[in-house]
Protein backbone atom coordinates (compact mmCIF):
# COMPACT_ATOMS: atom_id res chain seq x y z
CA UNK A 1 0.00 0.00 0.00
CA UNK A 2 1.37 3.39 -0.95
CA UNK A 3 0.96 6.49 1.18
CA UNK A 4 2.39 8.89 -1.40
CA UNK A 5 0.06 11.80 -2.01
CA UNK A 6 -0.96 12.59 -5.59
CA UNK A 7 1.19 15.69 -5.91
CA UNK A 8 3.68 16.62 -8.61
CA UNK A 9 6.93 14.70 -8.93
CA UNK A 10 9.64 15.28 -6.38
CA UNK A 11 12.42 17.81 -6.82
CA UNK A 12 14.47 17.42 -9.97
CA UNK A 13 18.21 17.76 -10.38
CA UNK A 14 18.48 20.61 -12.83
CA UNK A 15 19.08 24.02 -11.30
CA UNK A 16 22.22 25.67 -10.04
CA UNK A 17 21.19 28.78 -8.10
CA UNK A 18 20.00 28.46 -4.49
CA UNK A 19 16.70 29.79 -3.16
CA UNK A 20 15.74 30.86 0.37
CA UNK A 21 13.40 28.36 2.04
CA UNK A 22 11.09 28.80 5.01
CA UNK A 23 11.67 27.08 8.33
CA UNK A 24 8.73 26.19 10.56
CA UNK A 25 6.36 27.66 7.94
CA UNK A 26 8.05 31.04 8.30
CA UNK A 27 8.33 33.55 5.42
CA UNK A 28 10.59 32.45 2.57
CA UNK A 29 13.25 35.04 3.33
CA UNK A 30 13.93 33.74 6.88
CA UNK A 31 16.51 31.14 5.89
CA UNK A 32 19.72 32.57 4.45
CA UNK A 33 21.04 31.20 1.19
CA UNK A 34 23.20 28.10 1.60
CA UNK A 35 26.91 28.78 1.70
CA UNK A 36 28.38 26.55 -0.99
CA UNK A 37 31.91 27.76 -0.29
CA UNK A 38 31.42 26.81 3.35
CA UNK A 39 30.26 23.33 2.34
CA UNK A 40 33.29 22.90 0.08
CA UNK A 41 35.61 24.00 2.89
CA UNK A 42 34.05 21.42 5.23
CA UNK A 43 34.63 18.67 2.68
CA UNK A 44 38.26 19.70 2.15
CA UNK A 45 38.83 19.75 5.91
CA UNK A 46 37.42 16.22 6.20
CA UNK A 47 39.99 15.09 3.64
CA UNK A 48 42.82 16.64 5.64
CA UNK A 49 41.56 14.74 8.69
CA UNK A 50 41.70 11.36 6.98
CA UNK A 51 38.58 10.88 4.85
CA UNK A 52 39.47 9.66 1.33
CA UNK A 53 36.43 11.49 -0.06
CA UNK A 54 33.46 13.61 0.95
CA UNK A 55 30.43 15.04 -0.82
CA UNK A 56 27.19 16.91 -0.22
CA UNK A 57 24.01 17.78 -2.06
CA UNK A 58 21.53 20.53 -1.23
CA UNK A 59 18.00 20.45 -2.64
CA UNK A 60 16.34 23.81 -2.13
CA UNK A 61 12.74 24.12 -3.32
CA UNK A 62 13.57 22.95 -6.82
CA UNK A 63 17.20 24.01 -7.03
CA UNK A 64 20.09 21.61 -6.63
CA UNK A 65 23.69 22.25 -5.64
CA UNK A 66 26.38 19.58 -5.37
CA UNK A 67 29.88 19.58 -3.96
CA UNK A 68 32.51 16.84 -3.77
CA UNK A 69 36.19 16.43 -2.87
CA UNK A 70 38.57 13.51 -2.82
CA UNK A 71 38.19 9.98 -4.12
CA UNK A 72 35.58 7.24 -4.12
CA UNK A 73 38.24 4.55 -4.48
CA UNK A 74 41.75 4.84 -3.06
CA UNK A 75 43.16 2.32 -5.55
CA UNK A 76 41.73 3.66 -8.79
CA UNK A 77 41.75 7.29 -7.55
CA UNK A 78 38.35 7.83 -9.15
CA UNK A 79 36.91 11.12 -7.85
CA UNK A 80 33.93 10.81 -5.54
CA UNK A 81 30.65 12.08 -6.97
CA UNK A 82 27.09 12.65 -5.81
CA UNK A 83 26.19 9.99 -8.36
CA UNK A 84 27.85 7.43 -6.07
CA UNK A 85 25.81 5.16 -3.84
CA UNK A 86 26.89 4.42 -0.27
CA UNK A 87 25.82 2.73 2.96
CA UNK A 88 23.65 5.11 4.99
CA UNK A 89 23.95 3.40 8.39
CA UNK A 90 21.42 4.59 10.96
CA UNK A 91 19.50 6.76 8.50
CA UNK A 92 17.92 3.35 7.85
CA UNK A 93 16.09 3.82 11.15
CA UNK A 94 13.97 6.56 9.63
CA UNK A 95 12.94 4.18 6.82
CA UNK A 96 11.91 1.58 9.40
CA UNK A 97 9.99 4.14 11.42
CA UNK A 98 8.11 5.34 8.33
CA UNK A 99 6.90 1.80 7.59
CA UNK A 100 5.62 1.38 11.14
CA UNK A 101 3.92 4.79 11.10
CA UNK A 102 2.17 3.77 7.89
CA UNK A 103 1.02 0.57 9.61
CA UNK A 104 -0.34 2.74 12.41
CA UNK A 105 -2.25 4.74 9.80
CA UNK A 106 -3.72 1.48 8.54
CA UNK A 107 -4.89 0.51 12.01
CA UNK A 108 -2.52 -2.46 12.16
CA UNK A 109 -0.29 -1.00 14.89
CA UNK A 110 -0.84 1.06 18.02
CA UNK A 111 2.14 3.11 19.15
CA UNK A 112 1.28 2.83 22.81
CA UNK A 113 0.64 -0.91 22.71
CA UNK A 114 3.16 -3.25 24.26
CA UNK A 115 5.70 -4.83 21.93
CA UNK A 116 4.69 -8.06 23.67
CA UNK A 117 1.20 -7.71 22.19
CA UNK A 118 2.65 -8.16 18.71
CA UNK A 119 5.76 -10.24 19.50
CA UNK A 120 4.82 -12.34 22.56
CA UNK A 121 7.76 -13.36 24.72
CA UNK A 122 10.42 -11.48 22.73
CA UNK A 123 11.24 -8.95 25.45
CA UNK A 124 11.46 -9.47 29.23
CA UNK A 125 9.25 -6.52 30.12
CA UNK A 126 5.68 -6.30 28.85
CA UNK A 127 5.67 -2.59 29.67
CA UNK A 128 7.95 -1.76 26.72
CA UNK A 129 5.75 0.02 24.19
CA UNK A 130 6.25 0.42 20.45
CA UNK A 131 6.57 4.18 20.92
CA UNK A 132 9.44 3.67 23.39
CA UNK A 133 11.27 1.40 20.94
CA UNK A 134 11.02 3.96 18.13
CA UNK A 135 12.13 6.77 20.45
CA UNK A 136 15.08 4.93 22.05
CA UNK A 137 13.38 4.96 25.44
CA UNK A 138 12.89 1.22 25.88
CA UNK A 139 15.98 0.71 28.04
CA UNK A 140 17.18 -2.16 25.83
CA UNK A 141 20.97 -2.47 25.89
CA UNK A 142 22.77 -1.79 22.62
CA UNK A 143 24.47 -5.05 21.63
CA UNK A 144 26.90 -3.20 19.34
CA UNK A 145 28.69 -1.81 22.41
CA UNK A 146 30.29 -5.21 22.87
CA UNK A 147 30.37 -6.21 19.22
CA UNK A 148 32.54 -3.24 18.21
CA UNK A 149 34.49 -2.53 21.38
CA UNK A 150 37.50 -2.86 19.05
CA UNK A 151 36.80 -1.40 15.63
CA UNK A 152 38.65 -3.62 13.16
CA UNK A 153 38.59 -6.99 14.99
CA UNK A 154 34.91 -6.49 15.76
CA UNK A 155 34.13 -5.68 12.15
CA UNK A 156 36.13 -8.57 10.71
CA UNK A 157 34.31 -10.92 13.08
CA UNK A 158 30.90 -10.01 11.65
CA UNK A 159 31.44 -8.65 8.14
CA UNK A 160 30.41 -11.92 6.41
CA UNK A 161 28.05 -13.30 9.07
CA UNK A 162 24.30 -13.53 8.73
CA UNK A 163 22.30 -13.04 11.91
CA UNK A 164 18.63 -13.48 12.62
CA UNK A 165 16.83 -10.61 14.30
CA UNK A 166 16.28 -12.74 17.38
CA UNK A 167 19.97 -13.55 17.64
CA UNK A 168 20.69 -9.83 17.81
CA UNK A 169 17.97 -9.23 20.39
CA UNK A 170 19.37 -12.12 22.45
CA UNK A 171 22.77 -10.40 22.48
CA UNK A 172 21.12 -7.35 23.98
CA UNK A 173 19.19 -9.32 26.59
CA UNK A 174 22.38 -10.79 28.02
CA UNK A 175 22.85 -7.38 29.63
CA UNK A 176 20.85 -5.45 32.16
CA UNK A 177 18.63 -2.78 30.72
CA UNK A 178 19.90 0.80 30.79
CA UNK A 179 16.71 2.21 32.31
CA UNK A 180 13.06 1.43 32.97
CA UNK A 181 10.74 1.67 29.95
CA UNK A 182 10.06 5.30 29.11
CA UNK A 183 12.37 6.67 31.81
CA UNK A 184 15.11 8.10 29.62
CA UNK A 185 16.51 8.38 26.10
CA UNK A 186 19.29 5.86 25.50
CA UNK A 187 20.31 5.22 21.90
CA UNK A 188 20.32 1.51 21.03
CA UNK A 189 20.42 -0.37 17.75
CA UNK A 190 18.43 -3.10 19.49
CA UNK A 191 15.34 -0.89 19.29
CA UNK A 192 15.34 -0.90 15.52
CA UNK A 193 16.06 -4.59 15.30
CA UNK A 194 12.80 -4.94 17.23
CA UNK A 195 11.26 -2.53 14.70
CA UNK A 196 12.31 -4.88 11.90
CA UNK A 197 10.67 -7.81 13.67
CA UNK A 198 7.49 -5.77 14.07
CA UNK A 199 7.42 -4.90 10.38
CA UNK A 200 7.81 -8.51 9.32
CA UNK A 201 5.28 -9.83 11.85
CA UNK A 202 2.59 -7.28 11.02
CA UNK A 203 2.95 -7.44 7.23
CA UNK A 204 4.03 -11.02 6.64
CA UNK A 205 6.68 -9.63 4.30
CA UNK A 206 10.40 -8.98 4.56
CA UNK A 207 11.71 -5.58 5.53
CA UNK A 208 13.16 -5.35 2.03
CA UNK A 209 9.72 -5.81 0.45
CA UNK A 210 8.11 -3.22 2.72
CA UNK A 211 10.83 -0.63 2.06
CA UNK A 212 10.45 -1.28 -1.64
CA UNK A 213 6.66 -1.13 -1.83
CA UNK A 214 6.04 1.69 0.63
CA UNK A 215 8.98 4.05 0.08
CA UNK A 216 11.39 3.18 -2.73
CA UNK A 217 8.88 2.56 -5.56
CA UNK A 218 6.42 5.37 -4.73
CA UNK A 219 9.24 7.92 -4.47
CA UNK A 220 11.10 6.49 -7.49
CA UNK A 221 14.33 6.19 -5.53
CA UNK A 222 16.66 4.80 -8.16
CA UNK A 223 19.72 4.44 -5.92
CA UNK A 224 18.15 2.99 -2.77
CA UNK A 225 18.44 -0.70 -1.96
CA UNK A 226 18.21 -3.18 0.88
CA UNK A 227 20.43 -6.03 -0.32
CA UNK A 228 20.96 -7.91 2.97
CA UNK A 229 22.50 -10.45 3.20
CA UNK A 230 24.33 -9.72 -0.06
CA UNK A 231 27.67 -7.99 0.52
CA UNK A 232 28.07 -5.76 -2.53
CA UNK A 233 26.73 -2.29 -3.27
CA UNK A 234 25.08 -2.46 -6.72
CA UNK A 235 26.15 -0.06 -9.44
CA UNK A 236 28.42 2.94 -9.11
CA UNK A 237 29.39 3.52 -5.49
CA UNK A 238 31.91 5.02 -3.13
CA UNK A 239 34.10 2.54 -1.31
CA UNK A 240 34.10 2.88 2.47
CA UNK A 241 37.20 3.00 4.68
CA UNK A 242 37.33 2.10 8.36
CA UNK A 243 39.95 3.81 10.51
CA UNK A 244 41.67 1.35 12.89
CA UNK A 245 41.90 2.14 16.60
CA UNK A 246 45.72 2.06 16.43
CA UNK A 247 47.09 5.40 15.26
CA UNK A 248 48.94 5.18 11.95
CA UNK A 249 47.51 1.80 10.96
CA UNK A 250 46.32 1.61 7.34
CA UNK A 251 42.67 2.18 6.53
CA UNK A 252 40.55 -0.95 6.10
CA UNK A 253 38.35 -1.22 3.02
CA UNK A 254 34.98 -2.08 4.61
CA UNK A 255 32.83 -1.71 1.50
CA UNK A 256 31.78 -5.34 1.17
CA UNK A 257 29.87 -6.66 4.16
CA UNK A 258 26.48 -8.19 4.93
CA UNK A 259 25.60 -5.50 7.49
CA UNK A 260 23.59 -8.34 9.01
CA UNK A 261 24.57 -7.10 12.44
CA UNK A 262 22.38 -4.02 11.78
CA UNK A 263 19.68 -4.92 9.23
CA UNK A 264 16.60 -2.71 9.86
CA UNK A 265 18.77 -0.53 12.11
CA UNK A 266 21.41 0.30 9.50
CA UNK A 267 21.68 -1.73 6.27
CA UNK A 268 20.11 0.49 3.59
CA UNK A 269 22.15 1.75 0.62
CA UNK A 270 21.28 5.08 -1.01
CA UNK A 271 22.61 8.30 -2.57
CA UNK A 272 22.53 11.98 -1.67
CA UNK A 273 19.79 12.53 -4.27
CA UNK A 274 17.55 9.80 -2.90
CA UNK A 275 18.06 10.80 0.73
CA UNK A 276 16.99 14.37 -0.02
CA UNK A 277 14.00 13.09 -1.97
CA UNK A 278 13.02 10.82 0.92
CA UNK A 279 13.30 13.49 3.61
CA UNK A 280 11.49 16.08 1.52
CA UNK A 281 8.61 13.66 0.99
CA UNK A 282 8.53 12.62 4.64
CA UNK A 283 8.59 16.10 6.15
CA UNK A 284 6.32 17.41 3.42
CA UNK A 285 3.63 14.99 4.60
CA UNK A 286 3.67 12.70 1.58
CA UNK A 287 4.43 9.38 3.31
CA UNK A 288 1.85 9.28 6.12
CA UNK A 289 -1.07 11.15 7.58
CA UNK A 290 -0.49 14.48 9.28
CA UNK A 291 -1.50 12.88 12.58
CA UNK A 292 1.18 10.21 12.35
CA UNK A 293 3.81 12.70 11.16
CA UNK A 294 3.02 14.79 14.21
CA UNK A 295 3.61 11.72 16.39
CA UNK A 296 6.92 11.09 14.64
CA UNK A 297 8.00 14.70 15.21
CA UNK A 298 7.09 14.74 18.92
CA UNK A 299 10.56 15.12 20.38
CA UNK A 300 12.25 14.19 23.65
CA UNK A 301 15.28 16.31 24.47
CA UNK A 302 18.65 14.58 24.17
CA UNK A 303 20.96 17.52 24.93
CA UNK A 304 21.24 21.26 24.34
CA UNK A 305 21.20 20.95 20.55
CA UNK A 306 19.41 17.66 19.85
CA UNK A 307 16.06 15.96 20.42
CA UNK A 308 14.69 12.63 19.22
CA UNK A 309 11.20 11.72 18.06
CA UNK A 310 10.23 8.39 16.51
CA UNK A 311 13.11 7.40 14.24
CA UNK A 312 13.71 11.09 13.59
CA UNK A 313 16.28 13.45 15.08
CA UNK A 314 16.07 17.23 15.44
CA UNK A 315 19.19 19.38 15.51
CA UNK A 316 19.23 23.05 16.42
CA UNK A 317 22.02 24.84 14.60
CA UNK A 318 24.09 27.85 15.66
CA UNK A 319 21.76 30.25 13.82
CA UNK A 320 18.72 28.91 15.68
CA UNK A 321 17.31 26.93 12.73
CA UNK A 322 16.09 23.43 13.58
CA UNK A 323 16.51 20.66 11.04
CA UNK A 324 15.09 17.14 11.02
CA UNK A 325 16.56 13.87 9.84
CA UNK A 326 19.14 11.36 10.98
CA UNK A 327 22.83 10.66 11.02
CA UNK A 328 24.43 7.36 10.13
CA UNK A 329 27.71 5.60 10.82
CA UNK A 330 28.46 2.22 9.36
CA UNK A 331 31.95 0.87 8.80
CA UNK A 332 33.46 3.05 6.09
CA UNK A 333 30.77 5.72 5.91
CA UNK A 334 29.51 8.78 7.82
CA UNK A 335 26.19 10.25 6.66
CA UNK A 336 24.25 13.39 7.56
CA UNK A 337 20.72 13.66 6.12
CA UNK A 338 18.56 16.56 7.34
CA UNK A 339 15.88 18.95 6.09
CA UNK A 340 13.82 21.88 7.25
CA UNK A 341 10.57 20.96 8.96
CA UNK A 342 8.59 21.59 5.77
CA UNK A 343 11.08 19.53 3.74
CA UNK A 344 11.71 22.32 1.24
CA UNK A 345 15.45 22.53 1.88
CA UNK A 346 17.39 19.32 2.44
CA UNK A 347 21.01 18.31 2.75
CA UNK A 348 22.64 14.91 2.43
CA UNK A 349 26.38 14.65 3.06
CA UNK A 350 28.77 11.71 3.08
CA UNK A 351 32.39 11.03 4.04
CA UNK A 352 33.69 7.60 3.10
CA UNK A 353 35.40 7.17 6.46
CA UNK A 354 34.40 5.92 9.90
CA UNK A 355 35.81 5.54 13.41
CA UNK A 356 37.31 9.00 12.94
CA UNK A 357 35.77 11.44 15.39
CA UNK A 358 37.39 14.49 13.83
CA UNK A 359 35.81 13.76 10.45
CA UNK A 360 32.43 13.10 12.07
CA UNK A 361 32.50 16.44 13.88
CA UNK A 362 33.73 18.30 10.80
CA UNK A 363 30.93 16.93 8.60
CA UNK A 364 28.40 18.47 10.98
CA UNK A 365 29.57 21.74 9.46
CA UNK A 366 27.77 20.88 6.22
CA UNK A 367 24.48 21.45 8.07
CA UNK A 368 25.66 24.83 9.32
CA UNK A 369 26.63 25.97 5.83
CA UNK A 370 23.54 24.51 4.16
CA UNK A 371 20.96 25.96 6.54
CA UNK A 372 22.66 28.92 8.27
CA UNK A 373 24.50 30.35 5.27
CA UNK A 374 27.63 32.47 5.38
CA UNK A 375 28.92 33.65 8.73
CA UNK A 376 29.54 37.38 9.04
CA UNK A 377 31.99 36.65 11.82
CA UNK A 378 33.61 33.61 13.33
CA UNK A 379 31.03 31.47 15.07
CA UNK A 380 32.08 28.28 16.78
CA UNK A 381 30.38 25.29 15.23
CA UNK A 382 28.56 23.18 17.82
CA UNK A 383 30.50 19.97 18.45
CA UNK A 384 28.72 16.72 19.33
CA UNK A 385 27.90 16.66 23.03
CA UNK A 386 28.45 13.70 25.32
CA UNK A 387 25.03 12.35 24.38
CA UNK A 388 25.78 12.67 20.67
CA UNK A 389 29.04 10.82 21.06
CA UNK A 390 27.22 7.97 22.77
CA UNK A 391 25.48 7.37 19.45
CA UNK A 392 28.76 6.43 17.79
CA UNK A 393 30.43 3.17 18.74
CA UNK A 394 33.97 2.54 17.48
CA UNK A 395 33.60 1.34 13.90
CA UNK A 396 29.88 0.76 14.30
CA UNK A 397 26.70 2.07 12.72
CA UNK A 398 25.45 4.04 15.62
CA UNK A 399 23.94 7.28 14.37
Amino acid sequence: MTHLASKSALLGTVALSLLAVPAHAAPADVLPKPDLTGVQNVLRTALKQGAPGAMARIDDHGSVTRAAAGVADRKSKRPISNADRFRIGSVTKTFSAVVLMQLADEGRLKLDASVDHYLPGLLPDRKIAVRQVLGHRSGLYDYTNDMFAKAVPGFEEVRTKVFSYRQLVDRSLRHARTNAPGAAYSYSNTNFVVAGLLIEKLTGHSVRTEYQNRIIKPLKLRDTFYVHPDRKIPGRHARGYLTPDRAGAPLVDATEQTVSWAQSAGAVISSTRDLNTFLSALLGGRLMSSAQLKQMEHMVRVDSTQAYGLGLRRRTLSCGVSVYGHTGAVQGYYTYAFATKDGRRSLAALANASNNGRVLTTMLGTLESAFCGKKTKNVRRPAPTAHAREDIAPGAARD
